[in-house]
């Protein structure tokens, strides 16, 4: 069998397979099935983790950046630049709680686009520890390994030319990898961002789970673009009529011949994942892209560069994130329906207790907490505001990917003021929700919280002594600490099965939703005076046997812990862009 489920980490047998089926030794695997081989293959259990390199070596890590050799660069504006009363300046201080109201929209030109990459994707400060120095991003991702690579897609756009350009976040640039023809004179700007993922420097930590990580990743600097356009006045479409070929093509990571040679490609190759149009709020909405005209952009286009080397000594191979990969594709619509969400900019604020301070400021000081105080007791209020910003309604920052709705937060709840600590479920959306409930009643009976609001629908499933639930949710999370100190910890419960039945595809959405909680969560917590922290290890089934899930109908994907949180005062910080040098050409 050929299937990497099926056979040991380290074979030389090819990763790359045709893009409906995965073979097994002439058997066809469907590609549903192979989501759920590799599903379950990925999980971790208490006899064993999931497979991965097992000893690492840090001096070998792969490159954290990527660059394209020979191809011109232009550097974009920082926030700090802009002067004090530029509109844009004073839209990126208005404070973070207003963000769902729409601020006066930005036009698009090279400070405005400085300013969405400075705050969704950019470095926001480098931390140093005795010799060891590393960069931290307004995107927080797995283990801060960043496989999230992001380009734009420019026409008209002033101060850069027409084309597929790359962000340089090391340096805050644009690198101009394909030229298009020159917009006509007097044309509208049109945007578009995407995002790929360099899934080996994921993969090269954590073997053959990385494939979820990535799109977890995704899901966050979704989350984060999404916030950026919100200081901007910008609406965000997905484009999710647009194939992963297609997209792949447009970005120019099918041409092989521009990265490095390996025998393996898999550790140099990025994979396409997602595409947006972007626009200013009082401009009129475009048409949805159409495949067959970003075809024809492809074919047209000049290309410039060649892909800097990620890891020039691969130790390991983990085929199998190939093979999901390949499964998980979409294939082009060529006739796409509209979004049920046309990015509405306005949607009820959120009460968030120290929500004043500026969005920008925010964004830019998020950071993951790598410890807690294990006495700190969240106020009830703050518990309350949490769970409100957890409701798909409409706009910000839900109307960024099409499906959001699906996911169901089961909360471990250790210390929130008159909360009893034990299991709880929150409904952020009622018919998401149902299925999971009725699954719940047997074990459980859940009884709903009348002590947050008429409009939270939080039910309690089971209480614990907190010394009982300390341990539980330690063991739970791979007896990580981090997971028992917080105020509460909780996982994203998915329906599973039925929407990989429908759809293989869908394994990448549910992954982004959950990153795309996970977003929510990371800035809510900073606008409360807490900290957040993803953690994407967890042992599966033991956390359905918990809450009385057996098969595959639903799934856990997602874990996340809030709390006070303690910093390390042996960490050093230092400006992110203090010595940026001048960028010239990519060399």
């Amino acid at each position: 069998m050929n299937l990497a489920a099926q056979r040991p980490p380290h074979t030389d047998a090819p990763a790359d397979r045709p893009p409906a089926q995965a073979s097994t030794g002439g058997i066809e695997l469907s590609p549903a099935l192979v989501v759920r081989l590799y599903h379950r293959r990925t999980k971790h259990r208490f006899q064993a983790y999931a497979v991965g390199p097992g000893v690492l070596d840090w001096d070998a890590q792969p490159a954290a950046f990527r660059h394209y050799e020979g191809a011109s660069a232009v550097a974009l504006p920082l926030i700090d630049e802009l002067d004090a009363d530029a509109p844009l300046r004073q839209a990126l201080v208005s404070p973070f709680a207003s963000l769902p109201l729409p601020p006066p929209a930005q036009p698009v030109g090279l400070a405005s686009l400085g300013a969405l990459f400075q705050l969704s994707l950019g470095v926001t400060a480098w931390k140093t520890l005795g010799p060891d120095r590393w960069a931290v991003r307004a995107n927080p991702s797995s283990g801060n390994l960043h496989p999230v690579e992001a380009w734009i897609v420019s026409h008209a756009v002033p101060g850069l030319a027409d084309g597929v350009h790359h962000y340089r976040p090391e340096d805050h640039a644009l690198e101009c990898r394909a030229s298009d023809r020159a917009a006509a004179p007097g044309s509208a700007p049109r945007l578009q961002i995407a995002l790929s993922s360099a899934m080996w420097r994921e993969a090269w930590k954590y073997g053959e789970r990385a494939f979820r990580y990535c799109q977890l990743d995704v899901g966050h600097a979704v989350g984060a673009l999404r916030y950026a356009c919100a200081m901007l006045g910008w609406r965000m479409l997905e484009q999710r009529q647009i194939g992963t070929a297609s997209l792949a093509g447009r970005l120019g990571l099918d041409r092989s011949a521009d990265f490095p040679a390996r025998k393996y490609p898999e550790t140099e190759l990025e994979e396409a994942e997602i595409l947006f149009t972007l626009e200013p709020l009082d401009a009129p909405a475009s048409p949805a892209l159409l495949p067959a005209a970003l075809r024809a952009d492809t074919a047209a286009a000049q290309w410039h560069g060649t892909a800097s080397m990620l890891d020039p000594r691969p130790m390991f191979r983990w085929p199998i994130i190939g093979e999901v990969a390949v499964a998980t594709r979409r294939a082009d619509d060529d006739a796409p329906r509209q979004s049920r969400l046309q990015s509405v900019p306005c949607s009820r604020p959120v009460a968030t207790p120290g929500g004043e301070r500026g969005g920008a400021e925010l964004v830019l000081g998020r950071r993951s907490a790598q410890r807690f105080t294990p006495e700190y007791v969240m106020p009830r209020s703050h518990f309350a505001s949490l769970l409100r910003a957890l409701e798909p309604r409409a706009g910000l920052p839900w109307d960024a990917l099409q499906e959001h709705r699906r996911i169901t937060p089961v909360l471990f709840i250790h210390r929130v003021e008159g909360m009893e600590p034990g299991l709880y479920v929150y409904s952020r959306d009622s018919a998401a929700a149902a299925p999971l409930l009725a699954r719940l009643q047997q074990p459980f009976s859940p009884r709903r919280v009348d002590k947050l609001g008429e409009d939270i629908d939080l039910r309690f499933l089971q209480g614990f002594e907190p010394v009982q639930l300390h341990r539980l949710a330690r063991s739970l999370h791979c007896h990580q600490d981090i997971a028992s100190t917080a105020c509460l910890a909780l996982g994203m419960i998915a329906p599973f099965d039925g929407v990989i039945a429908e759809d293989a595809a869908a394994y990448r959405d549910l992954y982004r939703e959950a990153g795309l909680l996970g977003q929510v969560l990371y800035l809510q917590a900073e606008a409360l005076g807490l900290r957040g922290t993803g953690i994407g290890c967890f042992f599966d089934d033991p956390v359905h046997e918990l809450l009385g899930l057996d098969g595959e109908v639903f799934q856990t994907l997602y874990h996340f812990t809030i709390g006070k949180a303690v910093d390390d005062r042996r960490i050093e910080s230092t400006p992110a862009y203090a010595k940026r040098p001048t960028p010239g050409s990519a060399g």
